[in-house]
């Protein structure tokens, strides 16, 4: 009686557990604890009797009951999704009776302070952030092969898929061949890596690869991939979760499904069955009422909403949307609204299982028997909203009345940054003196001739106007209203200004099939949207060269020239090196600057061009009504064209069938390759953890200022010849035509380190004047590039730390602004505050995140990075704060205490092991074979 108590104790259970794990260097004896405590886990399964079958139709599945945990009418949508996870996989180890029923009992207005182990069903990811994942995999085959353990371990134990969309760039535009132009270069560029994703899905059984051409992942998951009710092998049903290696991931929160951007760190530990650590989180409701009133979109409504959200402040939440305006809200208009969780800082923003959910599935061409399992699901465990459904408790609540939205931008480079469409010629005004004060630059127009035309290039030209994927493509409403917008002006003899770079990026081939049904492709074709390909193009600043006499100009004028784009992420030097300020706008209005070919414009007011007896033509002529977009969209958009879309949809095209990938368990390395190399990062790694030392005389290698995103740190757009980058690439033959990109080069870490901090704005304040990858090496005060710097630190032996303000690592999740920074010798950073994914992605790479106290700063602390730091403190990474002292050059001392943001025990452990990795690849090199 007296064991059976104790192994009932899930405090005892988490005791033995800790002692289990420092006991994993001998093999044996952790063999047998794990056999132990896993037989214990499975007779503590389903304390709560919620273990139980669910018929539908002629087929019977069994699933855990949330009722069985409680009273949880009243929880948050999302948190019944992480109790439902918490009930299916109690072990009395990993998840205890405590978790459960602190879920089911949670508290709404508690601080978050309780740590689960929670397990999403499957990973997804791009191929940008998927390569270095599969090349990381790839790596840990060898090493546990090196440390004597089997290799058959490194295998994705959930479901992972992968969607090539990254790499498509816009080299050809406004052509009827642009996309078969633009994917033939594709394939050029980008086998070496194409092949070596071949092989990783030969190589690893559960890891499945769409092929490049089919469309944006997040609009491919939605289309597709999800299923929001999963069903495993051995016929248990519970709600579709997922990580996912883009930030946007989140896109799939407006069908239902849970999921959130990780860095490709954590999405490879969740792929080898390591839980996802996390604290529940606060849950923020916001309730949405009315409806959108006449001439305002989806897009408007998002912008709106981020703009809501960032001044609440939602970070490291969970963001549930409720309220009767759900009612009249498509599912389209949903998922547009959750892919911008990133930009309003949110962990996911989430939207209930209805009647528009299922309406979508069957319109996507979901199997009837997966719609019934859906509803029969969701009511069953009363996640099913309708007009009967209780009301859910939240921590906070924010509210919008829908029919107060207004058409709107969001610029000149944060997304959160909304302007009135009315306010726009103003705040634009305003924004390019600002930008080229910075720079330091001053303007002039510039005279030109583009295809024969004199024309006349000034500040606020738009060069780009790109209706991408992401964010919008997956809206039918949008985008045909851009066809409206574009039939109209052609009607009226209406033309892109001849200096605009336009563009169409459609997410996935469902949208030409029902631009085509509705006859608006040949009418974005005569205003120039010919479509360019199929994946993420211009908001990854895969936007391509601008045309000759533009980039001339810019460079003649030192103009400060914009683009408009229907993405996401407008972020400095993302979109393209020579344009300074970036727009984020709907469709149609993408369409309606590319005519205007200028930001320096009051749509509402100024004329947008002029017919051919030159009366002036206004926005209003142009723009259509929100029945004539209803009417089209209700007659165009249908099953079939799903159907056709994704009935053979891993086989590929001609290119993809012919790519001759290698085979084997393991990856032959080409140390010739510049795409594909075979990482440091476990090089003379053993069992033997390296003990957690203090950091003593660290160097500062950059001092940065607020909203430094991943695009700063890491960037993913065009490589410079003269930079680190580009010069190694020239020394190994590679020609300037042939760099492609930093997204398309993360395989390589010889690159991506040298990208590092690289990108074109960014401003380094210990090296004021300059902009770009440049510092001062200290104590000698030479001027050279950040790569270089590094370099030249770890040669003398010296830790570097990086210097940070507010919403550091805030963008794309990407795991090579954790990775570079490493790579590059950074043991901490000491910012104010974070974003959640890139922090974590610190403590995964073993790079130690630390803050400013609240109210201080490098600024306040009068903290000039020329000084030598030192952090004592750390002992075993447990801290909760440590002590700095900074020596400046003439001896003087500045002692403050900043926190650290090692968020959970767990990340403790990751952290001694020098990261995640490490970490999880020492558990399986122990296991037996």
């Amino acid at each position: 009686m007296i064991c059976k108590a104790l192994f009932s104790d899930s405090v005892f259970l988490s005791a033995c557990r800790d002692i289990v794990s420092h006991l994993w260097i001998i093999t044996d004896v952790s063999a047998i604890f794990a056999d132990i405590f896993h037989n214990i886990g499975a007779a503590m399964n389903n304390s709560f009797g919620a273990k139980t079958s669910l018929s539908v139709g002629d087929k019977t599945y069994t699933y855990y009951a949330l009722k069985a945990a409680g009273d949880i009418d009243r929880l948050p949508y999302a948190m019944k999704i992480l109790l439902e996870n918490m009930l299916r996989r109690e072990d009395g180890v990993n998840v205890t009776a405590d978790d459960i029923n602190f879920l089911a009992k949670w508290d709404e207005k508690a601080e978050p302070n309780h740590e689960i182990a929670y397990m999403p069903a499957r990973v997804l990811m791009q191929d940008f952030t998927g390569v270095p994942a599969v090349v990381d995999l790839a790596a840990m085959r060898d090493a546990v092969a090196a440390l004597g353990g089997d290799t058959a371990k490194i295998e994705p134990l959930a479901p992972a898929e992968l969607v090539i969309d990254h790499s498509v760039q816009v080299d050809t535009f406004g052509t009827a061949d642009a996309a078969t132009k633009n994917t033939g270069i594709e394939f050029q560029r980008n086998r070496e890596r194409y092949n070596f994703l071949k092989w990783g899905q030969n190589a690893f059984e559960t890891f499945k690869a769409v092929p490049p051409g089919t469309g944006i992942v997040h609009q491919v998951n939605l289309e597709f991939l999800a299923r929001t009710v999963f069903v495993n092998n051995e016929g248990v049903a519970y709600p579709d979760t997922l990580v996912g290696t883009d930030s946007h991931t989140t896109m799939i929160n407006g069908l239902g499904v849970l999921g959130w951007g990780v860095g490709g760190i954590e999405a490879e530990a969740a792929m080898l069955g390591q839980p996802v650590s996390m604290l529940v989180p606060k849950v923020v409701g916001f309730k949405l009422t009315g409806e959108l009133p006449e001439g305002a979109t989806a897009t408007d409504l998002v912008l709106t909403i981020v703009e809501m959200l960032r001044k609440h402040g939602v970070v490291g939440k969970f963001v549930e949307f409720y309220g009767s305006g759900l009612d009249s809200l498509p599912l389209a208009d949903r998922a547009t609204i959750a892919n911008m969780a990133p930009e309003y800082g949110a962990t996911c923003g989430i939207f209930p299982i209805d009647d528009e959910t299922l309406n979508y599935l069957r319109l996507s061409n979901r199997s009837a028997e997966n719609v019934a399992l859906v509803e029969a699901y969701a009511k069953a465990q009363g996640m099913f909203r309708d007009a009967d459904s209780p009301e859910a408790i939240y921590s906070e609540y924010v509210a919008l009345d829908m029919s107060t939205v207004v058409p709107s931008l969001a610029g000149h480079k944060r997304p959160q940054d909304r302007i009135a469409l009315t306010e726009s010629k103003a705040k634009y005004q305003q924004a390019v003196e600002t930008v080229k004060a910075e720079a330091g630059i001053t303007t002039h127009a510039v005279n030109t001739t583009i295809n024969g035309e004199n024309v006349t290039i000034d500040d606020g030209a738009v060069v780009i106007a790109a209706i991408t994927s992401c964010t919008n493509t997956s809206n039918p409403s949008v985008m045909v209203a851009a066809g409206l917008v574009a039939k109209k002006a052609a009607a009226l003899g209406l033309s892109a200004a001849p200096w605009v770079k336009t563009s169409l990026g459609p997410g996935s081939l469902v949208v030409t099939e029902y631009l085509d049904k509705a006859g608006l492709s040949p009418e974005l074709d005569k205003l120039g949207f010919n479509t360019v390909g199929y994946g993420c193009t211009t908001c990854i600043g895969n936007s391509g060269p601008l045309p000759a006499a533009v980039s001339a100009a810019i460079a003649e004028g030192n103009l400060a020239v914009t683009s408009v784009l229907s993405g996401n992420r407008n972020f400095e030097g993302r979109v393209h090196a020579e344009v300074r300020m970036n727009y984020l706008a709907s469709p149609p209005l993408v369409v309606a600057y590319a005519i205007a070919g200028t930001m320096n414009i009051d749509l509402y007011n100024d004329p947008i061009g002029q017919d051919a007896n030159g009366k002036d033509l206004f926005l209003r002529d142009i723009w259509p009504t929100q029945k004539e977009v209803a009417d089209t969209v209700a007659s165009c958009v249908t099953a079939e064209q799903f159907e056709a879309a994704y009935g053979n949809v891993y086989a590929g095209d001609a290119n993809w069938q012919n790519l001759q990938a290698p085979s084997g368990d393991r990856f032959a390395w080409d140390n010739d390759s510049t795409y594909i190399q075979h990482p440091p990062y476990f090089e003379g790694m053993s069992f033997e953890l390296d003990p957690v030392t203090d950091i003593k005389g660290a160097r500062v290698l950059a001092l940065l200022g607020d909203s430094v995103t991943t695009d700063h740190i890491s960037p993913a757009g065009a490589i410079k010849a003269d930079s680190p980058a580009g010069r190694y690439l020239q020394e190994r033959g590679v020609e300037a035509k042939d760099f492609n990109s930093y997204g398309s080069r993360r395989g390589n870490h010889q690159i991506m380190m040298r990208g590092t901090f690289a990108n074109i704005r960014l401003r380094n304040r210990l090296a004021p004047g300059t902009e770009g990858g440049v510092t001062l090496h200290q104590p000698s005060n030479t001027l050279m590039s950040i790569y270089d710097a590094a370099m030249q630190y770890i040669d003398e032996g010296v830790a570097s730390i990086i210097l940070a303000g507010k919403e550091y690592g805030s963008g794309s999740s990407r795991d090579w602004a954790a990775k570079g920074p490493r790579l590059q010798g950074v043991q901490a950073v000491i910012a104010e505050t974070y974003e959640r994914i890139h922090r974590s992605n610190l403590v995964g790479m073993g790079i130690l995140p630390l803050q400013f106290k609240a109210g201080e700063s490098a600024e306040s602390l009068g903290l000039t990075g020329q000084e030598s730091y030192d952090f004592s403190g750390i002992g075993d990474g447990s801290a909760k704060e440590l002590h700095v002292t900074a020596t400046a050059t003439d001896g003087s001392v500045k002692s403050f205490t900043v926190d650290v943001r090692i968020d959970t025990p767990k990340e403790v452990e990751y952290y001694q092991h020098g990261g995640i990795l490490h970490y999880v690849l020492r558990q399986l090199a122990a296991e037996k074979a």
